[in-house]
């Protein structure tokens, strides 16, 4: 593979998924054929000639079974690891649900910063060499990250009345939408301890998955409260 900003533009197709890396790198979910971008510093020219896009969806390397990681690894798709970034990926899509369903401008900007953050944990997640990461400049999670989701998660907190009975996933679109992204969010996090059991997996990436779904916790009680909906709430069977 070509390194970043090394002559011509260099492609990395993995069959299912496929990264971009260099000075700006992110996890594609998506089949595709990626001409990566050069790297700062790079001539105008060359930076328009090699902009980053997708050439083609389907690329049949996946068609037995087996996806490509950044760095060249070749694994079943079934692999833990691809299961954690795969679940990543779910809650991003429900993040754009969520986002779509009309959440205040706050709280969408949230969502928005959110969604960029997974994308990030997805390329670390599909990265598995220590090496490959450094290398291609991928972005990790971090305790700057995880600290900022519980100041989200306290701001909020803050506006919102005491809770004294368990909350039943429901009110308003978005806030059910906010509901349903918590729990992929700790379907998220199951994964990556699974991962972890085998593998050396970054530290504050759980922290932060497990963060998340606590904001999106909160963040689903604040879309009701401020719609003035009430939240439904659990009564015990009989």
């Amino acid at each position: 593979m070509t390194s970043p900003g090394a002559g011509s533009p260099s492609t990395a197709s993995s069959g299912c998924d496929t990264f971009w890396h260099g000075s700006a790198p992110t996890w594609l979910p998506v089949r595709a054929r990626v001409r990566l971008r050069p790297p700062r510093g790079a001539g105008r020219e060359s930076r328009r000639a090699n902009e980053s896009s997708v050439t083609r969806i389907y690329t049949r390397t996946g068609d037995s079974g087996e996806t490509g990681l950044f760095g060249g690894a070749r694994v079943s798709k079934d692999h833990p690891r691809v299961r954690a970034y795969g679940s990543v990926d779910e809650l991003n899509a429900v993040l754009g649900l969520a986002r779509a369903a009309g959440p205040s401008q706050e709280i969408d900007a949230i969502l928005e910063r959110l969604q960029h953050q997974l994308f990030d944990l997805g390329a670390e997640l599909a990265t598995p060499d220590a090496a490959d990461r450094a290398g291609g400049h991928i972005a990790r999670a971090t305790p700057e990250r995880v600290a900022a989701l519980e100041r989200d998660i306290d701001r909020f907190q803050d506006r919102l009345p005491p809770l004294r009975q368990f909350v039943l996933p429901g009110g308003t679109p978005a806030a059910s939408a906010l509901h349903h992204a918590r729990t992929v969010a700790r379907r998220a996090e199951r994964a990556i301890v699974r991962l972890a059991s085998s593998e050396p997996v970054n530290p504050e990436l759980l922290k932060y998955v497990n963060r998340l779904s606590d904001l999106l916790f909160v963040l689903a009680r604040a879309a009701n409260h401020a719609a003035g909906r009430a939240e439904p709430t659990w009564t015990p069977s009989a």
